[in-house]
């Protein structure tokens, strides 16, 4: 019999906070369990008994989104990936989302974790990543990942993040997104890309001006943001409660938007997933905006949230 406190399934909780903000780290795949600001919740939250429901929070490498049958060449030579998206025959949001992540510093506003650097099957490369989650009491929440190729040939890589925004409602019905993108990708049954990214202009998917989401779906990638004299993009879900603003760094040039459609009726419509990505749909097969490391060579990448 063994003795002693349980483990959830999420392993140990890192909590930061700073002035009305507060957020919650988690051991398993560093991935983010929740934002406050105040009593508000700003992302979807969930139990650290419970695994990430659709992804939620989840921090996405070596690749976001999908890899098209798992297969894929690099360097003149083949790899196949598990099938992690078994439904569509594709190999999913990465490989350390469930692994855990060792915590190297940890401050009252500010947490450090990271992947250790060891290949696994159909990616045989030692890429170490470092994510540091910092709060701001004035500008919320900053996110920095920095990966590091320690092995001894280039790697291919790119992440993605995967927090569901909300703005205070029980539904995302009556909020309204402003997505400062030009372009959309179209994509299959199987959501893999069917061609190049296509002007928004006259589509159901040109948001450059918020519009309320009531009636609009949405499972799509985005690229051709709009940014800042800083250049930073920002996407922001505004309710009469609050706005929810999202930025990111030009080393994220794509985003994807969910609006959670199909999932169970109590989550259906409850947020929307707005994920900054380095790479479209599919890049380890396209080559499209893959990041290539090369032995010893580094890329970080930076976005936040904060209220409005």
């Amino acid at each position: 019999m063994l003795f002693g406190m349980t483990i959830p399934l999420t392993g140990t909780q890192h909590q930061i906070e700073a002035g009305d903000y507060s957020a919650t780290v988690t051991e398993l795949g560093a991935g983010l369990r929740g934002l406050l600001f105040g009593d508000v919740a700003l992302v979807t939250g969930f139990d650290a008994d419970e695994l990430p429901p659709h992804g939620a929070g989840q921090l996405l490498t070596p690749w976001p989104n999908r890899v098209d049958g798992g297969s894929y060449s690099f360097d003149g030579q083949d790899y196949q990936l598990a099938l992690s998206e078994p439904g569509r025959g594709n190999a999913i949001h990465g490989l350390t989302r469930f692994a855990p992540w060792v915590r190297i510093s940890h401050d009252l506003d500010e947490v450090t974790l990271r992947s250790l650097p060891h290949g696994q099957q159909g990616y045989p490369f030692a890429v170490q990543v470092d994510v540091t989650y910092r709060l701001d009491a004035a500008s919320g929440l900053h996110v920095t990942v920095t990966a590091t190729n320690k092995g001894s040939r280039p790697a291919p890589w790119g992440t993605g993040t995967h927090p569901y925004l909300t703005a205070g409602t029980p539904t995302i019905d009556d909020c309204a997104l402003e997505l400062p993108a030009d372009r959309w990708l179209p994509v299959d049954d199987r959501l893999i890309p069917t061609g190049p990214a296509q002007d928004v202009t006259g589509t159901p998917f040109d948001l450059r001006t918020a519009r309320k989401l009531a009636g609009t779906q949405l499972d799509h990638a985005f690229t051709g943001l709009r940014r800042e004299a800083d250049g930073l993009a920002w996407v922001r879900l505004s309710s009469s409660e609050l706005t929810t603003a999202m930025w990111l760094d030009a080393a994220n040039p794509w985003l994807q938007v969910f609006t959670s459609d199909p999932l169970e009726p109590e989550r259906r419509r409850a947020a929307v997933a707005v994920e900054p990505m380095t790479c479209p749909p599919n890049a380890f097969v396209s080559g499209e905006d893959l990041i290539v490391l090369r032995p010893k060579e580094s890329v970080t990448v930076r976005w936040g949230v904060r209220a409005e």
